[in-house]
């Protein structure tokens, strides 16, 4: 009767595994859903617009359980947490973000009361905001990819989709951090990164700047992208 029962389990597993091959799943709303504004602001800016009107009758998406109209709640945080985060830790990954951004407020404090008061104001003190812009002066806007063309491998350049472009953003500047080691604490090295990166400087602006220097290199493969 085990024995029975055993073989009877081996079977539907089997079954649910080819299934599972040969299933291909969709996504569970379709593309003409729109996608949920949340924040609370953006919902103002579209009443101030009359842009309500035109979505009052279109499909929107339900939103997921992770946005929130919080105002302790940010995309980018909320993605740069998420990839900083390894086995599951994600305690020790908000604990290292609160120390980096501790590390960039005080630093910004002493670049702040160092400086004269007639150019205090152009300092920005907010380590969200500085982040922010980080991750924008990181972002690429192409990368290289390898197309066979007449049984050669060419360095062809495209544009990168807002998604992973803002994924490689990220993960260079906590890399970059990364490649100090255990000679310096991970959170001083990384708030110094952010700082240096919302100036536009820095390692990790170096790093996307000598990729599209490849891609300019390389813009005479462009056309084997439609070939």
């Amino acid at each position: 009767m085990v024995l029975g029962r055993i073989f009877y389990s081996r079977i539907l597993s089997n079954l649910r595994y080819n299934l599972g091959n040969d299933i291909q799943f969709y996504s569970v709303f379709p593309p003409n859903y729109i996608k949920p504004i949340y924040k609370k602001d953006e919902q103002e800016l579209m009443y101030s617009n009359a842009k309500i009107k035109q979505l009052i009758h279109a499909p929107i998406k339900p939103a997921s359980g992770f946005e929130t109209c919080s105002e302790f709640h940010d995309i980018v945080i909320r993605k740069f947490t998420n990839h900083l985060m390894r086995k599951g830790k994600r305690q020790l990954a908000r604990k290292l973000i609160e120390e980096t951004f501790e590390n960039i407020k005080i630093i910004k404090l002493n670049e702040y009361y160092n400086t004269s008061p007639e150019y205090r104001e152009n300092i920005i003190l907010d380590p969200k905001t500085l982040l922010h812009h980080a991750v924008k002066n990181c972002t690429p806007i192409l990368e290289l990819k390898k197309i066979k063309r007449g049984g050669i491998y060419y360095q062809v350049p495209i544009p990168m989709n807002d998604s992973r472009a803002q994924f490689l953003s990220i993960n260079w500047l906590i890399k970059t951090a990364q490649e100090k080691g255990n000679i310096e604490k991970f959170s001083n090295v990384l708030a110094r990164e952010i700082i240096d990166a919302a100036k536009n400087q820095g390692r990790v602006v170096k790093k996307k700047q000598e990729l599209h220097k490849l891609c300019e290199a390389n813009r005479a493969y462009a056309h084997y992208r439609w070939l």
